[in-house]
């Protein structure tokens, strides 16, 4: 079988909403690192619908740096539509992802790819001294400590931003709302050798976290869609299935008793309350078998149609001295809330 071929040795995909300020530094230390271990490399950065400058930071950062590619997003669709959208432009035999507000720390890529080189799929930063308020680690902790023990992968920090991954792995991912909370949750549920380690963590110096207290609640309920997903993403039809058949068969039961008693002249099928019960069961039944097979249908549809670029305005990439503009379909902008992104 033929081994795929790749542009570069190292692809980074970066999120940008709203970081102007620590772009300059942060651009400065991923150029360090990258050149220092000799590495052939590109960095993407997603901006999310920034409205601060960084949109116009980047698209002038892609004129001059021939490693530099910029997508820029028709909105702001949040940090797992970001990061599924940079993870289809890369070129690269590896990834790695980091957030964009310098909490980061670039240097310790290479020791991530390290682990990747030793036969993991993905390898992500565990902050082992956190440098957030306490109102972020506490929920965070029961975050982590509720998802291993749901899922049975053992990890301290499920959502650092900083992560590495082998190309197939990546772009095997298909992350929207929220999902990006349980990478390595998805990468383990689907097969994938899922790593941990120990990373320096710095405290923010621009800005504000993105993300508000609702997050814990939010998070739960992502767990609940990981991991129905795991095991009927693509077979709705099988959980949905056996329930509204169990369902539809008890109904049918019950009726098949009462239709027995009421031949037998024994009571009347006014004075039984089993026959409401029988008739909701199998109504019930029914409908659970039909919205089986309407997800079906959808999730057909779905993989069909899929294309994780169409929620792109541009992307700039530096070309022999010249800049490349992708110009994607775009519509009249959509007004939406921010999403989250840190």
């Amino acid at each position: 079988m033929k081994k795929p071929t790749y542009a570069f040795d190292v692809s980074l995909v970066i999120p940008v909403y709203n970081e102007v300020e620590s772009l300059p530094l942060l651009h400065k230390k991923i150029t360090q690192v990258m050149t220092e271990n000799g590495y052939s490399w590109e960095v993407i950065y997603i901006d999310d619908g920034s409205d601060d400058g960084s949109t116009h930071w980047l698209e002038d950062l892609s004129e001059h740096d021939e490693h530099v590619v910029v997508a820029i997003q028709r909105r702001n669709f949040g940090k797992a539509v970001a990061l599924t959208t940079g993870f289809a432009l890369t070129r690269g035999r590896f990834i790695a992802t980091l957030d964009s507000d310098l909490q980061d720390e670039p240097n310790e890529i290479p020791r991530l790819f390290a682990e990747l080189e030793d036969g993991y799929d993905i390898v992500t930063g565990w902050k082992e001294t956190r440098k957030d308020p306490l109102s972020k680690r506490i929920p965070s902790k029961i975050a982590n400590g509720f998802t291993s023990l749901m899922t049975g992968l053992r990890l301290n920090d499920m959502n650092s931003g900083l992560k590495a991954y082998r190309a197939n792995c990546a772009k095997s991912l298909h992350l929207y709302g929220d999902l990006h909370r349980y990478v390595p949750v998805i990468a383990y549920l689907n097969g994938y050798k899922v790593s941990e380690l120990p990373v320096v963590h710095h405290e923010r110096r621009f800005g504000h976290s993105k993300y508000g207290p609702g997050r814990l609640i939010r998070g739960g309920l992502d767990l609940i869609t990981v991991l129905f997903l795991s095991k009927f993403s693509t077979r709705p039809l099988h959980l949905f299935g056996p329930l509204g058949g169990a369902l539809f068969g008890i109904g049918l039961f019950i009726n098949l008793v009462l239709g027995l008693e009421w031949l037998g002249g024994d009571r009347g099928l006014h004075e039984r309350p089993l026959l409401t019960l029988s008739v909701l069961l199998t109504l019930m039944g029914l409908q659970l078998l039909t919205m089986g097979l309407i997800a079906e249908l959808v999730v057909s549809f779905m993989q069909r149609q899929d294309n994780p670029l169409n929620t792109l305005r541009d992307v700039y990439r530096y070309d022999d001295e010249t800049i490349a503009v992708i110009h994607q379909p775009s519509a009249k902008p959509e007004k939406a809330e921010p999403q989250p992104h840190a």
